[in-house]
């Protein structure tokens, strides 16, 4: 089986065939030994005829008793080797499904991570979440093929053997039959195929809308949108049941066929043989050996049905894998080398500088456009923002993230211990820590918490309250120490005078470091070295937050909170308010 850190391998994403297949080549010693433990199996199944009929005519007749023994001891020794054999085939054939699925989740979480920051744009998270759960699962079982699927290939040449030498028309039924039902079931297969595609498109919908709803369900109940979501979500699920039941209705046919056909095909094999019997052609052991033969056929002849099941199930699911596959991640054609030092930011399409080593704020009044000016200079999405006077897409990628980091507010909290949370790609000893939960004032976060930094948080901090999920995201940021931090709206969630002091550590804890922080809060923008004030995603102008309440009253106007502020930068009262001269002194974190 596949080990947690090995290499997965590079899929075959040219179609669910060749997906499967690749599977099945990633394992090739597992997947032989389940076809020839499979084939020993079900052939030892058919020797039991043989043998009962051998037992039926040597062994019933007077004075034979040794015979009938012998015989008998024989069935019992070919019984127990063959529950043997089976024991071996079920743990292989468990092997290879298991490799399959581990295989294919590593594949699909290693591309997941590769595309970064493209995935939102690129694919929906209920289509991922669908596909990691669901048709991974899917997909693995399809691959029993390798086991029983070439094992009743096999008993189904041998039975047809073994009747040959009894009787050709047996034999000549035995042989026909089986192409008739596979010509059957076919229709209703490809049937099922196209019903399950769309049963997994809408799953996959659902999946997306139900955690949408998990993670804004306190909002939607501030906003009072919950009705209007829960009516959208019954909706969905309304048109998935209905898909379901499509599902399920072909599905019924192609099961019944898989159960009705054989059947009916050992009753017309057993009434054709029982009148040879009674014409004298066969021999009553012949006629026990011929009914057992097609009872064992009972089970690769259905096995052929399920197998058109399981196989147009997994095709869907692999197909759905290799659609996310396929995407590609954004591209990096960088070639240039990054600076070599601190050097100044610049957006061109917003007029935006970020000088070297300063605390940079950018007030917008739209929060979109601010968010789009971080985009750029972070180099998520397209860009002709430059770095040193080099543009940020000509630099590779790796140096970029490796040296600039965009902090979003509403960034991914994964779950696990809190000390593995703010760590993340990071590791730090504890006073390294304890410097990065402070500088976010959140120590009282960590206080809160029945075990402090080792407390296991819930995915996404939903066990934590708004303001706590954000001063975590801050402290995970300035714990990773950038050379250059694009942080958004980090103190949006926080009172006042917890946003006081978080602007204060934060200042003093990127001193000398460059920091561009997006925010209307007058507590936070007081405090940085410069404010860039936007307006209609362009610089209307730029300068220290006391100079832009004096002369920009568009800027005086976004981001005053009382009318106390007459933006008057001689009135000491003013600029005491203004600056939150109230708020204690930052000071060094405690040993």
């Amino acid at each position: 089986m596949i080990d947690a850190y090995e290499d997965p391998g590079t899929p075959d994403t040219r179609g669910g065939w060749r997906f499967l297949w690749w599977l099945v080549r990633c394992q090739p010693g597992r997947s032989v030994a389940g076809a020839l433990l499979g084939s020993t199996w079900m052939v030892l199944l058919a020797a039991q005829p043989y043998l009962m009929a051998r037992a039926v005519d040597d062994g019933l007749l007077p004075g034979r008793l040794g015979v009938l023994a012998g015989w008998t001891g024989a069935m019992f020794v070919v019984g127990a080797l063959n529950a043997w054999v089976s024991i071996l085939r079920h743990r292989v054939m468990t092997r290879v499904r298991m490799d399959a699925n581990f295989r294919t989740v590593k594949v699909v979480v290693g591309h997941v991570v590769r595309l970064g920051a493209a995935l939102p744009r690129r694919a929906g998270a209920g289509e991922v979440v669908t596909i990691g759960v669901g048709d991974v699962q899917t997909l693995a079982s399809a691959l029993t093929v390798v086991g029983p699927g070439v094992g009743s290939l096999v008993v189904y040449g041998v039975v047809a053997g073994l009747l040959l030498a009894i009787s050709a028309p047996l034999a000549a039924v035995v042989l026909l039959g089986v192409p008739v039902i596979a010509l059957l079931t076919g229709p209703p297969a490809l049937r099922l195929q196209r019903a399950e595609s769309g049963y997994r498109e809408l799953q996959g919908v659902l999946t997306a809308r139900i955690g949408d709803l998990a993670g804004g369900l306190r909002v939607l109940n501030g906003l009072g949108g919950k009705g209007l979501v829960a009516d959208a979500f019954r909706n969905d699920s309304r048109r998935l049941r209905a898909q379901g039941y499509r599902v399920g209705a072909v599905a019924s046919w192609v099961q019944a066929l898989g159960v009705g056909l054989p059947t009916l095909f050992l009753a017309v094999v057993t009434w054709l043989a029982a009148r040879l019997t009674a014409q004298g052609s066969m021999s009553v052991g012949e006629l026990v050996s011929v009914y057992g033969y097609v009872a064992v056929l009972i089970g690769p002849v259905a096995f052929f049905v399920r197998m058109a099941y399981d196989l147009n199930r997994g095709v869907v699911a692999a197909r759905r894998a290799v659609r996310l596959l396929r995407l590609e991640p954004e591209p990096d054609t960088g070639t240039l080398p990054a600076p070599a030092g601190p050097a100044e930011l610049h957006d061109p399409a917003s007029g935006v500088r970020v000088v070297p080593g300063r605390l940079t704020a950018l007030a917008a009044a739209r929060p979109a456009e601010a968010a789009a000016v971080v985009d750029r200079l972070g180099r998520y999405g397209p860009t002709d923002a430059t770095w040193g006077g080099v543009r940020l897409d000509a630099v590779p990628l790796a140096d970029v993230r490796r040296r600039l980091l965009v902090a979003d507010n509403e960034a991914d909290l994964f779950a696990g211990p809190l000390r593995e949370v703010l760590a993340a790609a990071h590791p730090a000893d504890g006073a390294t820590l304890r410097r990065a939960v402070y500088a976010a004032a959140a120590e009282d976060v960590v206080r809160g918490l029945p075990d402090g930094l080792d407390t296991v948080v819930a995915g996404q901090g939903r066990s934590l309250s708004g303001g706590q999920r954000q001063r975590v995201r801050l402290a995970r940021a300035l714990l990773a120490d950038p050379e250059v931090l694009l942080a958004v709206e980090p103190t949006s969630a926080l009172d006042a005078h917890t946003e006081a002091t978080v602007a204060d550590r934060l200042r003093a804890a990127r001193e000398g470091r460059t920091t561009l922080v997006t925010t209307t809060s007058p507590l936070v923008l007081a405090r940085a070295d410069t404010v860039v004030f936007l307006a209609d995603g362009k610089v209307a102008a730029t300068g220290p937050h006391p100079c832009l309440l004096a002369r920009e009253p568009a800027y005086r106007a976004l981001v005053a909170r009382d009318g106390g502020e007459t933006g008057d930068a001689t009135d000491p009262a003013a600029s005491a308010a203004t600056a939150g001269a109230t708020t204690p002194p930052a000071q060094e974190p405690p040993a």
